[in-house]
């Protein structure tokens, strides 16, 4: 057994080792026994419980070996054969042989001291994987950035944050649309208006979204120019220095839109775009068809796949590539190049055919393995619509697509609109007004959003997400002030009181909140396996609560436990900060 030090925090790895004990010694024949450990969703029998005895049973009497009379006798085995360990203060069967575990008072308020004085990030989870690529976001060159990218933005970076505090190396993508036939028009447009494009900036051109939409017109209704912009393309793609010029210009403008809204939302991202992969297209291409992979079909070269009424294009019928040639090769330079070992893409659930067709292709072609959950692997991650109250896509009156930058400018006013409302200008400074409206503002949009599974639609209310009521950001930033502010009216030195006091959980609120704060590094691991980051926001909803309960039915300050208290609500806050860190919120430490 691995040692007990690489899962200091994780209660249901640690209970798991110590079943593998006791099914070692009940089943001694049996060396493939993986022990089932689950949090007990009913507490009143206790806090986890193994869930092994029906499976063995099974196994056994299938071999015909008849020492147990049935799933409860093994149970009672499996109970009986538990090594001596300070975790567990005592376990009972219930049913059909569910062995059920209550932890010991004394050690979960050991192991959460232990926390305060090692730090939080001794709690985290430790994955399998050694490195991941993260393909998110990805907006296209010319094109603003709207809400259709802000889901992809939020739950790729929290995906992102997850993996990386589990001690993953996390290659965080932007593969920006930056190449193929848009780019002609648009070079076309350009040296139409400006024949001297080194005089090209931001300020000449204007509004990029505005300046794409008079070149596809112009592309839509006039064939000339039509005809000049499929040159352009090709010329581009030859590599043709004014053409390349043009381009490089077009997307440096683009880009830093794009930076402004990354920084607002505190992403980081490594653009490498479709054009960075179309050099190494060909000999991808070529590798697939000497495998026999490529055939061709009405002038086009195809994979067909089984289970698929449609075959993957991989050259059109131009000569062309397209996004199936591009995502083949960036599959193959993230595996090969980057030896990554989890590729994960955050997409919108519309393109999950096209994906799942990617990865069938690169098992046929022997890429990846064709067993589930082997490494390395791919996951599509989809989510659905951003809706408008009218239960319809997300558009302005004037149904165009709303502007990333307006929703989050938005966000951040209507949240300083709220704390001038509440007079805190003549409190506050001005610094800390705007520092704590973008981190209310910002926060708002990005919890609504990761709260939600993310394969289901959401429907946008700035209303909801900004009500300080209920299961939304504001609560829960306001919620780890007021701990902040307990914390400051007792006038005592959290750091020295980590060195020196002890925490006790006698009483029943007190114990409740310690266990679900035991249960921080499983819950971010299945967030992390299942790539849900709603699983997490629960998690911090529900620590929340359990926080108010305590803290409604616990005096703190001026009890005769109040060193204990003090310390369970500084424990509190440490895993609230950074759940917030992992979902991409910024904290606040006054209301």
């Amino acid at each position: 057994m691995a040692n007990d030090e690489e899962n200091v925090g994780n209660v249901k790895k640690l209970l798991a080792r110590v079943f593998e004990l006791s099914l070692q010694a009940t089943v001694p024949d049996e060396t493939d026994v993986e022990p089932i450990v689950t949090a007990s969703t009913v507490g009143r029998f206790g806090d986890y419980q193994c869930n092994n005895a029906m499976g063995l049973f099974s196994k056994l009497k299938g071999k015909g070996g008849g020492q147990f009379r049935g799933p409860p006798a093994v149970g009672q085995a499996i109970m009986k054969n538990l090594p001596q360990t300070e975790m567990i203060e005592s376990c009972s069967v219930a049913g059909p042989g569910f062995v059920n575990v209550v932890l010991s008072n004394k050690w979960m308020a050991k192991s959460i001291l232990k926390m305060l004085l090692d730090g939080i990030d001794t709690w985290a989870p430790k994955l399998s994987i050694k490195r991941a690529v993260v393909d998110f976001s990805s907006p296209n060159i010319a094109k603003e950035m709207h809400v259709g990218h802000l889901r992809s933005t939020i739950i790729g970076d929290t995906i992102a944050r997850m993996l990386e505090f589990s001690h993953v190396d996390v290659l965080r993508r932007n593969h920006v649309g930056d190449w193929g036939t848009q780019f002609g028009m648009l070079i076309e447009h350009l040296f139409e208006k400006f024949p001297n494009i080194e005089a090209v900036n931001e300020t000449a051109i204007g509004d990029l979204q505005a300046f794409y939409k008079a070149s596809k017109q112009r592309f839509d209704d006039d064939s000339e120019f039509k005809e000049r912009a499929q040159k352009a393309v090709v010329r581009l793609q030859g590599g043709e220095k004014r053409y390349r010029d043009a381009w490089a210009q077009i997307c440096a403008i683009s880009r830093r839109e794009f930076d402004s809204v990354y920084k607002r939302l505190k992403v980081e991202l490594e653009e490498k775009g479709e054009s960075f992969y179309n050099p190494f297209i060909p000999s991808v291409i070529e590798g697939l068809t000497n495998q026999g992979l490529v055939e061709e079909s009405e002038g086009a070269r195809v994979i067909f796949l089984e289970g698929f009424n449609i075959p993957l294009i991989v050259v059109k019928s131009d000569g062309g590539y397209n996004y199936a040639s591009t995502d083949l090769t960036a599959l193959w330079y993230r595996l090969n190049e980057e030896k990554a070992e989890w590729i994960i893409y955050v997409t919108d659930v519309g393109q999950q055919q096209h994906f799942e067709m990617v990865f069938k292709a690169a098992k046929i072609a022997g890429w990846l393995p064709t067993e589930a959950n082997k490494y390395p692997r791919t996951s599509h991650v989809g989510f659905g619509l951003v809706l408008g109250e009218d239960g319809k896509r997300f558009r302005t009156r004037s149904t165009e697509v709303v502007r990333l930058v307006d929703l989050l400018d938005e966000a951040k006013s209507r949240s300083k609109a709220v704390l001038e409302e509440r007079e805190k200008d003549k409190d506050w400074t001005k610094e800390e007004i705007d520092q704590t409206a973008e981190a209310v503002g910002y926060g708002a949009v990005k919890y609504a959003d990761l709260k939600n599974n993310r394969l289901t639609n959401y429907t946008f209310n700035f209303d909801q997400m900004l009500s300080d009521k209920g299961n939304t950001a504001v609560y829960l930033l306001y919620a780890h002030a007021r701990i902040c502010s307990i914390i400051r009216k007792s006038g005592k030195d959290v750091e020295e009181l980590k060195k020196t006091g002890v925490l006790s959980l006698e009483h029943q609120d007190e114990r409740v909140l310690g266990l679900h704060l035991l249960r921080f590094s499983e819950i971010v691991e299945e967030a992390c396996t299942n790539l849900l980051p709603n699983i997490l926001c629960e998690y911090l909803y529900n620590l929340s609560e359990n926080f108010s309960k305590f803290y409604s039915n616990c005096q703190v300050i001026g009890s005769a436990e109040e060193t204990s208290r003090l310390l369970l609500c500084e424990a509190t806050a440490m895993v609230m900060r950074k759940c917030f860190f992992l979902l991409g919120i910024t904290p606040v430490y006054k209301i």
